[in-house]
């Protein structure tokens, strides 16, 4: 397939999602580091760990930490058993600080092959059981939910030379859907949660470290309302 052909159909099914118009507008930057460590033959583990502004980067807003462990199916099938820890400080109406701690606990199974020479599209469905704590103002806000999300994400090298990409510069397509599975009405009281499309250009510096920066649209539907929120990323992925 050729290179143009497959940018096309992987645009159409990633970025397709995506809302062009939204009640709230806002702008931020996130900064990653997605860390793989294979162990043995089927195990392993990986850790991320994410930051991320608030509108027009006025405040840190989330801090992201989550671990797993990770079983090896085959190289291209992967479960996996985290947690996760998000640190949430945000502003009342009146504009005092306000903070808000979450604990997850995630399942997750992702499958990758290619499409055409040496494209790799990726495919992971992670059930995500929340357990979120009150805030300052608050003491009766803590609540317990349980969240879909499926993720798609393709890699496309830009020189097609190789059936085993392992070094040059490529674009990254990627589509993640969120839905609420259990106690929606105590998230925005809708199934649907948010969306969020990605586009990027990186460099794969070796088989073993990427780089890349991009832009990310998360539609987040709330109970009455929607908000876009535009994203500058910065990431890292590390693989040993």
């Amino acid at each position: 397939m050729q290179l143009k052909h497959k940018l096309s159909v992987l645009l159409v099914l990633f970025l397709a999602p995506a809302r062009l118009l939204a009640q709230d507008n806002q702008f931020s930057g996130w900064g990653a580091l997605f860390h793989t460590q294979k162990l043995s033959e089927h195990w392993g583990y990986a850790v991320d760990i994410q930051f991320r502004s608030h509108d027009e980067l006025s405040y840190l807003k989330h801090t992201l930490l989550r671990p797993s462990a990770t079983y090896y199916f085959a190289n291209n099938k992967i479960g996996a058993l985290g947690y996760a820890y998000i640190a949430t400080n945000g502003r009342n109406t009146a504009g005092d600080k306000t903070f808000r701690p979450e604990h997850r606990i995630w399942q997750q199974y992702t499958y990758s092959h290619k499409v055409g020479k040496n494209t790799v599209l990726s495919h992971r469905f992670r059930l995500e059981q929340r357990f979120l704590g009150n805030t300052a103002a608050n003491k009766n806000d803590q609540y317990f939910a349980q969240r879909f999300r499926y993720f798609a994400r393709g890699v496309i090298p830009f020189k097609n030379d190789s059936a085993v990409f392992t070094k040059g510069a490529f674009l990254a397509l990627q589509n993640e859907v969120f839905v609420n599975v259990q106690h929606k009405n105590k998230v925005n009281k809708h199934f649907f949660d948010q969306n969020r499309a990605y586009v990027a250009v990186g460099y794969r510096i070796s088989k073993m470290v990427d780089v890349e920066t991009g832009y990310l649209n998360q539609y987040i539907k709330q109970a009455e309302s929607y908000t876009i929120n535009h994203v500058a990323q910065l990431a890292f992925y590390t693989r040993f």
